[in-house]
């Protein structure tokens, strides 16, 4: 993985002019967005009202598969099994090597998807972050701007959000938001969350690691900032663990046949959460994480009782 301070070459003037074209306004209304699959569990992004499914889809490692045609059609047929399964929320980074051509190369597969396409920002510099905008779009092959663009591990923030906000204001952008991951910089991303007017937040947060519940969750829900949580599987170290323990008799409470839908549950199930992105490069398992998205959610006191048994394993 990149260093986050890695310094990226000088702007083509091709790429900046690219740049520009594409921070053109386009039309802000979710015109992409079907009626859910019945029975699909959703909830509303607080800033616009735009009802998103609770499980989207990550693309951190489990994308970056290089030229190698056998991982693309397994990421190709993993997006489209994604959206049969009535999904629309992919994340991706400039980050995360090329999952961006990966993405874009199984999305001109299909025909008109009701995608959201989250991205980010992960640059020093205003020309950079402008730049890096327009690549990030052209590797995902998008005829439109992003749906939301977020300050990718807050590098540069005091630059890309200024950014990012003019670009909302100008009608060039739907949402803005910040990320982190691994319960790293919570103390300035809770500051950030509290002076700005985010859409979004994403961070990590699953049954082992809690850290968001005391600040990060309560004041999202306090100021109507929706929230992606990444690593809900801790980049599968968690299911790896659960799947050497039967299930619980507790998971028929509320209908989970496998680990992955109990861990994926007790994510969603918070009230603050928008939507879960897990990642993988398997269709087995992304039909397994999308059924997280349907059935009853654990309440206050299952939710307790699941922490408790996985904490105990």
């Amino acid at each position: 993985m990149p260093h986050p301070h890695y310094r990226f070459p000088p702007p083509s003037r091709r790429l900046l002019l690219r740049a520009a074209t594409a921070c053109l306004p386009f039309a802000m209304a979710p015109a992409r967005a079907q009626a859910p699959p019945a029975g699909l569990l959703t909830r509303s992004v607080p800033s616009s009202g735009e009802a998103l499914p609770v499980v989207g889809l990550g693309s951190w490692i489990t994308f970056n598969v290089g030229d190698d045609p056998q991982g693309r059609a397994a990421a190709a047929a993993v997006v489209r099994a994604f959206f049969a399964a009535g999904g629309r929320l992919i994340d991706s980074s400039p980050m995360y090597g090329s999952a961006q051509e990966v993405i874009g190369q199984a999305l001109a597969t299909l025909a008109q998807p009701p995608l959201y396409a989250a991205d980010k920002v992960w640059t020093r510099g205003a020309a950079r972050g402008a730049e890096q905008i327009a690549t990030s779009q052209q590797r995902w092959r998008l005829a439109r701007p992003f749906d939301l663009l977020q300050v990718h591990n807050l590098l540069d923030w005091e630059t890309q959000l200024p950014r990012l906000f003019a670009m909302k204001q100008a009608g060039q952008l739907r949402h803005v938001g910040i990320t982190t991951s691994e319960g790293r910089r919570h103390r300035d991303f809770e500051t950030l969350m509290a002076q700005h007017p985010l859409d979004f937040v994403q961070f990590s947060y699953n049954l082992l690691d809690r850290e968001a519940e005391q600040r990060l969750l309560p004041l999202a829900r306090e100021r109507g900032i929706a929230v992606l949580v990444n690593r809900p599987f801790r980049q599968g170290a968690l299911l790896q663990q659960l799947q050497r323990h039967p299930l619980p008799g507790w998971a028929a409470e509320i209908g989970c046949r496998h680990w992955a839908q109990v861990a994926l549950k007790f994510v969603v199930s918070h009230p603050a959460v928008t939507c879960a992105i897990p990642a993988t490069s398997q269709v087995a398992h992304l039909r397994q994480n999308m059924d997280a998205a349907h059935g009853p959610l654990p309440d206050a006191a299952l939710r307790r009782r699941m922490a408790e048994h996985v904490a105990a394993l």
